[in-house]
């Protein structure tokens, strides 16, 4: 038994040592691997109702003249026929996650009111939803002198480039326009 004791020792102990010299290889692979992070999609759900949408809204209108301006709600319920439910939602990189919601009221199938968060209007939409201005940076898209010298320096020599002799063409075309 005792020597069944001591192999198993031997075992947990290679195994300890194995385990925490993982822990301190500095590989450079690793470092480039936990970097890394995963792609992420924008994800667009739902209608998205502008201020303007909202405005054009009249009341008696029909329930096609209102899917006309908003477009088809997310929810129209049987167990609400008179209430179609508008929401949106945007979660876009480096942008703040966006939630809207519109409930439209109808009596006797004709538009009555609508109820629901503050919209935005397009143009503030669009701004909410622009990249940030840091990830918008234009890389220098010219070189300084002293980098032109220093690329001149370690360029191979150039050689001269021939231009291709142009050879007379023994197709002819009909004109392009009738005379």
């Amino acid at each position: 038994m005792t020597l069944l004791r001591q192999t198993m020792a031997v075992f947990a102990s290679a195994a300890g040592l194995l385990m925490t010299a993982c822990s301190t290889i500095d590989d450079p692979v690793a470092r480039a691997i936990r970097k890394v992070t995963p792609y992420r999609v924008e994800v667009v759900q739902g209608n998205f109702v502008s201020k303007e949408q909202a405005q054009a809204l009249r009341a008696g209108m029909s329930r096609n003249q209102v899917k006309d301006i908003l477009g088809t709600p997310l929810i129209a319920s049987v167990f609400h026929s008179d209430r179609w439910d508008y929401a949106f939602t945007i979660e876009r990189k480096g942008t703040q996650p966006q939630q809207r919601q519109l409930s439209v009221y109808f009596k006797n199938d004709l538009y009555l009111r609508y109820e629901g968060d503050e919209l935005p209007s397009e143009s503030e939409f669009a701004e909410r939803i622009a990249v940030p201005e840091d990830r918008k940076v234009v890389p220098r898209l010219e070189a300084t002198p002293l980098e032109l010298e220093k690329f001149r320096k370690n360029s191979p020599v150039p050689v001269a480039v021939q231009p291709k002799p142009v050879l007379p063409s023994d197709k002819s075309y009909p004109p392009l326009e009738a005379r």
